[in-house]
């Protein structure tokens, strides 16, 4: 039998302290709904505490008088730290959100550290201080840390987000207090015993698990400077309502309703499998997944039946069971949602594949990888966010209609095209407003280049330059004429 993780102590300022509360978060399997974890539920006392420690960090101290290249060794560590545990904290997240274990290795534990080493090259190099002349002698300009920023880091792949926002604020030299989701919180407590291992200075990080309640606390905060904030839509806009009302910086990175483009002259055996596996990877829990699936007119039954063949072939399960491709939704809530979604498309379009519960699977929160055809690009299954292994195919003539719909989202995070000429794909790719668009590639998140989306997918950039300039304020000093 498993054995259930207890943390009585919660990571403040670098330091393993007592809550402020008895409060108790319990995260089990959403697979059989076993316990796995008991973890401290932060409260504002606690959030107090972080944000007091932060400032003292920020004020004086090594962290403070710390350089670039300090900071990039910090980083390593960190990242070093990760990658020896990172079968741990594969099996960790498997266990505590149901992300299967084929996708948890590289998608779970191993990409946050190759996040964290990018950021560490560009500490070492990021311009902090540049002489620039004026007009009436010479300036220096200067990126300074932002102040004390906080992190709020939703459920489905925790940790990579975490480090997302955790390798920008080191590198910038800012402070930084991470929310974890209540879901799935027992990864972040791995990760900070890996930060209190390689040598975190006093302040500098603080990690506190808790709920939307603790989430507002923390944007409102008048100690807090920047908040960076990954999840849906619709809690985005209060956020950035609440720092735009309070002149907060603030960066969102938020829903999408990414579209794979299947051009008419496209290898679908070399495609559907990639495709397919970034429209429903992570259980199709993830925010720039693939699941809109744009395909040619000339060829739309071959490209559905390719698809709907390849989904048949998933392997429905236990998330630790190395074979399963598609494991357990996080929750009850979240199934229900994802339901609602493919009744309203038994309405709406024209079902191949899925639709239901898996058999045999009835202690978890399974469904089926779903297929639908003949949909319409206006209706909910193709503009609204499921976050579900469920994937629409929506019909286009030519290559300024397959644009045009790509383009017709309240969405901009992700996107893919898919051809035998990658001339042609460049030239699509380039005509689509999104973040990130590949060509024939499957890759929906470049772990070292920037990261963000257009329209409601959100405002700002994580990673890369882009990222560590987010928690950055620009200053310049007049230097006296000479």
């Amino acid at each position: 039998m498993t054995t259930v993780i207890e943390r009585d102590r919660l990571f403040v300022g670098g330091a393993w302290r007592r809550p402020a509360s008895d409060g108790r978060i319990e995260v089990r399997s959403p697979h059989d709904r076993r316990l796995v974890a008991t973890v401290p539920a932060a409260t504002p006392a606690d959030a107090d505490a972080a944000v007091a420690a932060a400032k003292e960090a920020l004020a004086g101290g090594d962290w403070a008088a710390s350089t670039g290249k300090e900071r990039a060794e910090l980083i390593r560590r960190v990242s070093a730290g990760l990658q020896a545990r990172a079968a741990e904290l594969a099996g960790l997240i498997t266990d505590e959100m149901g992300s299967p274990a084929k996708f948890s290795l590289f998608g779970q534990a191993v990409s946050p550290a190759i996040v964290l080493d990018g950021f560490a090259d560009v500490a070492e190099r990021f311009p902090f201080e540049q002489e620039r002349p004026g007009v009436l002698g010479p300036c220096l300009v200067q990126k300074v840390p932002v102040g004390v920023s906080v992190g709020i880091v939703p459920w489905n792949v925790p940790v990579f987000i975490s480090c997302m926002k955790l390798g920008a604020a080191l590198a910038a030299g800012a402070p930084i207090i991470l929310k974890p989701a209540p879901e799935a919180p027992a990864s972040a407590f791995l990760l900070a015993d890996v930060l209190a291992e390689a040598g975190l200075p006093p302040g500098v990080v603080s990690i506190l698990p808790g709920g939307a309640d603790l989430g507002r606390y923390l944007v409102a905060h008048p100690g807090v400077d920047k908040v960076s904030f990954t999840g849906s839509t619709a809690a985005g806009r209060t956020v950035g309502a609440t720092c735009g009302e309070l002149m907060k910086r603030c960066t969102l990175e938020l829903g999408g309703k990414s579209a794979g483009v299947i051009l008419d002259d496209a290898d679908l055996a070399a495609v559907v499998p990639q495709l397919v596996d970034a429209g429903v990877q992570n259980n199709g829990q993830v925010c720039a997944a693939q699941s809109r699936i744009l395909a040619p007119a000339s060829r739309y039954d071959e490209v559905v039946d390719a698809l709907a063949d390849h989904l048949r072939t998933l392997a429905v399960g236990d998330p630790r069971d190395p074979g399963t491709d598609i494991g357990p939704l996080v929750s009850a809530r979240q199934r229900d949602r994802v339901e609602g979604y493919i009744a309203d498309g038994r309405d709406s379009a024209r079902l191949v594949v899925g639709g239901g519960r898996p058999a045999g699977l009835d202690g978890g929160f399974y469904v089926e990888p779903t297929l639908f055809a003949d949909v319409d690009n206006a209706s909910r299954i193709a503009r609204e966010e499921i976050f579900g292994p469920v994937l629409t195919v929506i019909r286009y003539r030519d290559d300024d209609e397959a644009v045009a719909l790509a383009n017709d989202s309240d969405y901009g995070l992700s996107g893919s095209v898919w051809t035998s000429d990658p001339a042609r794909g460049v030239a699509v790719a380039s005509r689509i407003r999104t973040g990130t668009c590949t060509v024939n590639s499957g890759v929906i998140v470049e772990p070292r280049n920037p990261f963000g989306g257009f329209r409601q997918s959100g405002v700002g950039r994580e990673m890369g330059p882009e990222g560590v300039e987010a928690y950055t304020e620009t200053r310049t000093v007049v230097l006296p004429p000479a």
